[in-house]
């Protein structure tokens, strides 16, 4: 767990200092606020996250048991240190002032678990009083459990914290170094300062080094999940602006035959009332005003390059004519149609004509060599898409290309519009099935 503070405003004034009081004032806060702001504050070790590659692979109780490794860790140490400290004195193990210096070793290394850095200045503070304890006159300013307890105590605080908090740790733990050193270090045999501060420089640096990589892991995956979403945004607007442009053409279509039926309807009644004339009037107004609206709308969504395109849009009459463009591409493809067929909206067919074509273009670049079937069942109230192909060839020439999943993605847009359901994913003999249903409301003959 990483411990986070909030940066202060500059104070007036501080824009006349000199930059290098500015910096030593910034080191200063920097110090105060890692390890002397609160010190002893409760921030206990969560549990060892259970998303990684390796917990993820073990079964529910080793994984709750594995979740809490880390305390196991700690708590394995400190008993080492327990031991070390209380066997490594003047009588080891032979009376209380021994046990007294293991349990001031062993202690610091178990308050790293809930109070860091209180921690790191408990294990400062045991150190000289271990030697007063059980010291023998060898070892100064650390001894042997000591030395172990200060290293453990570097290390995992290091780990819970931020780097620049291990800095200023290591610094402090120098100051002492030297400072015993020259206070008292003249009575005893050998000073173990400088091999202290190797190797906790050694494992600090160790420890920054991985505080770096973990934050770059976390911004490079943070980063990822945003494009992800940008371009999965982007796609289903890019998808429902082409939707959009289809689309005109059949709604335009539609709304100019009725302008256009309201107009001449009048004159294929002798004489008809003058309500009845007010009232064609009215449906033709509204059909040119709704295909004003509707054109302005499409300004919108369109792009200042796209030109409408000249032919009509596909339906499922054209179906065939792109079978035969998909075989000669190399995908075995049939045809199977179920049910009476009937003439459906356009705007049903288009969407199932892009559908199947969308579908095919995944088999032959996921699936090459791979055969495909396409199935239109006109049904009871709506009409049933399924494209299935089976599993690539094993060995293939051929290699499949990648894809973005845009075409699953569009392919939803489409039924969602239309109030359909669609399912896609794997079949059990290794190929890939999308089934769709797309409604139709059946229209009476008195409502006509």
């Amino acid at each position: 767990m990483t411990e986070t503070t909030h940066q202060q405003s500059p104070r007036a004034g501080d824009g006349d200092r000199s930059p290098e009081y500015r910096l030593a004032q910034n080191a200063l806060q920097g110090l105060r606020q890692d390890l002397f702001h609160d010190p002893f504050a409760y921030r206990p070790m969560g549990p060892r996250p259970a998303d990684g590659p390796l917990l993820r692979r073990l079964p529910g109780r080793m994984r709750t048991a594995a979740e809490r490794l880390p305390h196991a860790v700690v708590g394995a140490i400190a008993l080492i240190t327990f031991m070390v400290g209380a066997l490594s004195g003047s009588e080891p193990g032979g009376d209380g002032r021994a046990l007294l210096a293991g349990l001031l070793c062993a202690v610091p290394v178990l308050v790293t678990l809930s109070r860091p850095v209180g921690a790191f200045w408990l294990s400062l503070a045991a150190s000289p009083l271990t030697a007063l304890f059980n010291g023998g006159g060898g070892d100064w300013p650390w001894m042997p459990g000591a030395f172990v307890s200060h290293l453990t105590v570097l290390v995992v605080v290091a780990l819970r914290t931020r780097p620049r908090t291990a800095v200023w740790m290591w610094a402090v733990t120098a100051v002492y170094a030297v400072f015993g050193d020259i206070v008292f270090g003249g009575s005893f045999y050998y000073s173990n300062g400088a091999p202290m501060l190797v190797l906790s420089a050694f494992a600090l640096l160790l420890v920054c080094l991985w505080h770096v990589r973990h934050t770059a892991q976390k911004e490079v995956t943070a980063q990822q999940t945003v494009t992800a979403q940008e371009r999965s945004r982007r796609t289903l607007l890019e998808e429902r602006t082409t939707i959009a442009r289809e689309l005109h053409d059949v709604v335009a279509h539609h709304m100019s035959v009725v302008a256009i039926q309201a107009e001449a309807a009048p004159y294929r009644v002798e004489n008809p009332p003058e309500e009845l004339e007010r009232a064609f009037a009215t449906i033709r107004e509204n059909a040119v005003a709704a295909l004003t609206e509707l054109r302005r709308i499409l300004g919108v969504v369109r792009a200042e390059d796209y030109e409408a395109p000249d032919a009509p849009q596909p339906t499922l009459a054209d179906l065939d004519a792109l079978l035969v463009n998909v075989r000669d591409a190399g995908l075995t493809v049939e045809k199977v149609v179920t049910g009476a067929v009937r003439e459906l909206p356009q705007g049903v067919e288009l969407s199932a004509y892009r559908i199947v074509q969308e579908a095919l273009s995944n088999s032959l670049r996921h699936a090459p060599g791979a055969s495909a079937r396409v199935e239109i069942g006109y049904v009871l109230g709506g009409l049933g898409v399924r494209v299935v192909n089976g599993p690539m060839p094993e060995p293939s020439l051929v290699k499949p290309s990648p894809g973005a999943g845009h075409g699953i993605t569009g392919m939803r847009e489409r039924v969602a519009m239309l109030d359909g359901e669609m399912t896609a994913g794997p079949t059990e003999d290794g190929g890939y099935e999308v089934a769709v249903f797309l409604p139709v409301t059946a229209v009476n003959e008195g409502d006509a």
